[in-house]
């Protein structure tokens, strides 16, 4: 598809998709960020923290790779591992290989905390974007995300 970039109408409208994409993601961040606060006491940036650190490659990760899957530089990552650190969910350590490298570890009260966060986070999901779906629709968009994941090199 050409996009419309000398006729501003349609140039709207063909990034519409796009706009919309967005504005969605943040509502339902917004809303999972809230539902976080309030049910947990904790930031949603937390959860996704935890969530890497229990989900991926043994309940560690390098700090570089925890910073990319969370989106997150490696000094804001650093912040919040120390405000982590200090409620007991991580820990740090040091990479044996790389003196240079380290890694964040997630804690058993860590891993705790991640159960039942994870019940609040699915919920969110569920009650603030999947609800409003049908099935069909659901499968159009994966498909449709496919695509451009596929088509960018993903």
């Amino acid at each position: 598809m050409m996009l419309g970039i000398d006729d501003p109408n349609r140039c709207n409208e063909q990034v519409a998709p796009w706009h919309k994409l967005l504005r969605v993601h943040s509502r339902v961040l917004s809303a999972l960020a809230d539902d976080m606060e309030a049910e947990q006491n904790m930031p949603l940036t937390w959860y996704y923290v935890l969530f890497h650190l229990g989900n991926d490659c043994g309940d560690k990760l390098r700090l570089q790779d925890l910073a990319e899957a969370v989106h997150l530089s490696q000094s804001g990552l650093t912040r919040l591992l120390d405000r982590m650190a200090e409620a007991g969910l991580v820990e740090r350590r040091p990479c044996a290989k790389d003196r240079r490298g380290a890694y964040a570890i997630i804690t058993p009260v860590g891993k705790g905390k991640l159960e039942v966060a994870t019940r609040t986070y699915l919920r969110g999901i569920v009650e603030h974007f999947m609800r409003h779906l049908a099935e069909e629709d659901v499968e159009a968009l994966l498909t449709a995300f496919n695509k451009v994941l596929v088509a960018e090199g993903e």
